[in-house]
């Protein structure tokens, strides 16, 4: 029976493992080029494969700093002669507190297309000889509608590259990690690196509800386990695992404290002492007891053991002049690794900014 050369042709390689191998590196550093530019992530050398836990009280900028480091993902490094500093990546996002603003990273992003076109200068001719200098010919009317344009197309490629899911219960998360497959094959046939960041906003969401139900039995099956708030977190780790295993990317999760970092009150009435707002801060002293009680763990082991770095948010009581607006100024600290030093920043339409 003769196959034609089906079967060598199948079992030929297509690269050799050197190849291969110099194919993935050169991809992860690519795809994670924006952590390292990116405050507070420049601290900590991240890989593809690592979950990054980044926990902090309500109002602390966690979904604000998933909004900036999606927005240097899906924006290319250059593109038509204008440098936009992006790593051109792909970006999937849970949102399971159904409260992500879209139009926020929209803005975002508008914001950083429209200020590396400023930042580039007059637009350029698609001519190679000319494409040094700007074209003379355009007037200024019609250099401004060619620069929108540009700005708009722009807009619609980097969306493009930004995949949203909105859960409204575990259950749907669950059938969301078990059917979301194909489209990973879809974005790495299409984008070939496949997805580089996946983010979780936030991984808590449903945990009181999943706490406070009841066992669910599968159909007095005695052979499976039922359905309780620890067999529910065992499968999603385990599919998280799977999607890792077929598409290496980096993980952000976003979680909220039962404490606050600055909860003056708790303090004084655990040890009887005043505390003044500055001074309330854990890590400024390094009382890594005192920190774990304001910061208590309440997700199951299973998760816990999934995360491989964790990042402390906290709001201080600054506030700062950026240009025409006043913003608050936050602090962000590794506990995992733990690096015992304390960020200051400030989150603006554009960018991220450390605060000396």
């Amino acid at each position: 029976m003769e196959d034609n050369g089906g079967t060598a042709n199948w079992i030929a390689s297509d690269e050799n493992a050197k190849t291969m191998l110099a194919r993935i590196v050169v991809n992860q550093q690519s795809c994670l080029a924006f952590t390292r530019q990116l405050p507070p992530f420049h601290r900590v050398p991240l890989r593809a494969g690592n979950v990054v836990e980044i926990v902090g009280p309500s109002a602390s900028a966690k979904s604000e700093l998933l909004i900036q480091v999606a927005v240097n993902c899906i924006l290319p490094k250059e593109w038509k002669g204008v440098r936009y500093g992006g790593s051109e990546g792909v970006v999937m996002l849970f949102d399971l507190d159904c409260r992500f603003d879209i139009l926020r990273l929209s803005h975002c992003l508008c914001c950083r297309i429209h200020g590396a076109c400023e930042h580039h200068g007059p637009p350029y001719s698609g001519n190679s000889e000319t494409n040094n200098r700007p074209n003379e010919k355009l007037g200024s009317q019609t250099s401004s509608v060619l620069v929108t344009h540009l700005e708009d197309e722009m807009f619609r490629a980097c969306m493009e590259r930004f995949l949203y899911i909105r859960c409204y219960s575990s259950f749907e998360f669950l059938a969301a990690l078990k059917t979301i497959r194909p489209q990973f094959q879809k974005a790495i046939e299409k984008h070939s690196n496949g997805v580089h960041l996946l983010m979780i906003d936030s991984i808590s969401a449903f945990y009181w509800l999943d706490r406070a139900s009841k066992s669910i039995s599968m159909d007095n099956n005695a052979s499976r386990r039922p359905l309780s708030l620890q067999v529910i977190w065992e499968v999603v780790v385990q599919e998280l695992r799977h999607l890792l295993q077929i598409n290496t990317m980096l993980v952000l999760a976003t979680k909220p404290t039962i404490y606050s970092m600055t909860s003056s009150e708790y303090l004084a009435n655990r040890d009887g002492r005043k505390w003044s707002s500055k001074s309330c801060e854990p890590s400024k002293y390094g009382n890594q007891s005192l920190q774990k009680a304001v910061n208590r763990e309440y997700m199951p082991a299973v998760w816990q053991a999934f995360v491989t770095h964790r990042l402390l948010l906290g709001k201080s009581e600054e506030i700062m002049d950026s240009g025409s607006k006043k913003v608050p100024v936050y602090t962000s600290e590794w506990e995992t690794p733990s690096l015992r030093f304390l960020d200051r920043f400030i989150v603006q339409d554009g960018d991220i900014s450390l605060v000396t």
